[in-house]
């Protein structure tokens, strides 16, 4: 998977799950029922969700929206992903966590893959949730802006 972002996923239910909300997967690689890796091309916008658990609840709850960089590009360091990613969003804490899969949510409900939303979306959905506050919704015409700001610099 050279020049790829790869993802190694788990899914053993109820103790370890590592998945994919969103993103163009370009190749899976299957190693068993409960483990795979997946790649995406650089420049592709994908959300990594990390969740455990033992026995006594929720160890590890995380979502991480992450930009796929190019052979040497810099990036910022995420367990499971190699080499790793430009980071849009990165929280932790189910709260947190649900509050991130409601905004992918609602720009699905626009009839939008969540991957073409304009990245800076997702940095202010880090931006808002860290701090508390919610997010201001994604919209058509933001969406809009972001295509035409996109043709432009392009």
């Amino acid at each position: 998977m050279s020049g790829r972002t790869t993802v190694d996923l788990l899914w053993i239910e109820g103790r370890t799950e590592r998945w994919i909300r969103f993103g163009q997967i370009v190749q899976e690689t299957l190693h068993s029922r409960s483990r795979s890796t997946v790649g995406f091309d650089p420049g592709a916008v994908f959300a990594f969700v990390r969740w455990a658990s033992n026995d006594y609840g929720t160890v590890e709850s995380k979502i991480d929206i992450l930009r796929a960089v190019s052979p040497g590009e810099r990036c910022s360091t995420v367990p499971h992903v190699t080499p790793g990613g430009e980071l849009l969003l990165r929280l932790s804490g189910w709260p947190k966590v649900e509050a991130a899969l409601l905004a992918i949510d609602h720009v699905e409900a626009l009839g939008l893959a969540p991957e073409d939303a304009c990245p800076d979306h997702w940095r202010h959905v880090h931006n808002r949730l860290t701090t508390g506050l919610d997010p201001r919704a994604y919209t058509e015409l933001r969406h809009d802006a972001w295509l035409k700001r996109r043709a432009v610099t392009a």
